[in-house]
């Protein structure tokens, strides 16, 4: 059974999957990350699915993993990681588009999951944040090697070491996202370009996806390995324990390198 909070639904050859948690900003819980993945990964033999959307509701397209709560660090572990990074390989790996549209913040894996996608339309309101740094983490979901191959070393080392928020137009700017549209034709734009998809040559589209992908996503296996092993170790740390802390206290969080 599907999670409630993620609705799904086909039309004209669009699978589209909206994460529906708009009063915690979309954060993904444990399975709403499994169904994602497991949605995306069903569509490679459903011949009435042409392209996969994913999108949001409300404020934020997705804020990433849900660390919420006064335990976040004591149930937070390398699982919810392989959720995320399963998610990730899912989107790379199918042979028809995915779209992201997003609506909103973009944050943490949410970040990574919308820069993962093939199309990325994004709302002139939205924003995109690598914000792991900011509890003690490094960058995962594969956007250690996603954002360096979209924007290069240096901006890809500025969004993960400052955690320093884009706009949609700066990303767009940059060449990290495909679209940026004013909020009021944001879902013209996007029904416009999923239908373009919809209705393109699927062969074709497949086999451009791959050749783009190969040809600068070579390296995205290794990068989720190294991110799995990072994030394991720091997920130990006093310094990751007190960024949960104090995120949930909504203060800043003291760090010693512990």
């Amino acid at each position: 059974m599907t999670d409630p909070e993620l609705d799904v639904r086909l039309e004209g050859g669009a699978l589209w999957l909206t994460l529906d948690r708009p009063e915690v900003f979309n954060a993904l819980s444990p399975q709403m990350a499994v169904d994602i993945a497991r949605l995306t990964e069903e569509a490679v033999a459903r011949d009435d699915v042409r392209v996969v959307v994913l999108t949001g509701t409300g404020a934020a397209f997705s804020t990433g993993a849900d660390i919420s709560g006064a335990d976040a660090h004591e149930n937070f572990d390398v699982r919810a990681l392989d959720a995320a990074n399963r998610i990730i390989r899912a989107i790379v790996a199918l042979d028809k588009p995915v779209v992201a549209a997003v609506n909103g913040v973009a944050a943490g894996v949410g970040c990574s999951a919308a820069l993962a996608a093939d199309i990325i339309v994004a709302a002139e309101s939205a924003s995109f944040l690598l914000a792991f740094a900011r509890i003690g983490l490094m960058p995962d979901g594969g956007a250690s090697t996603t954002v360096a191959a979209s924007i290069g070393r240096a901006r890809a080392m500025r969004m993960g070491l400052l955690a320093e928020p884009l706009t949609a137009q700066e990303a767009y700017d940059a060449g990290l996202v495909t679209h940026v549209v004013p909020d009021a034709d944001f879902p013209a734009t996007v029904d416009k370009v999923v239908g373009r998809l919809a209705s393109g040559p699927p062969l074709a589209l497949a086999a451009t996806k791959r050749a783009i992908n190969a040809a600068t996503l070579h390296q995205l296996e290794d990068a989720l390995e190294r991110e799995r092993a990072g994030q394991s170790l720091l997920l130990r740390t006093a310094d990751v324990a007190e960024g949960m802390r104090a995120f949930g206290e909504r203060r800043r969080p003291v760090f010693t390198g512990e």
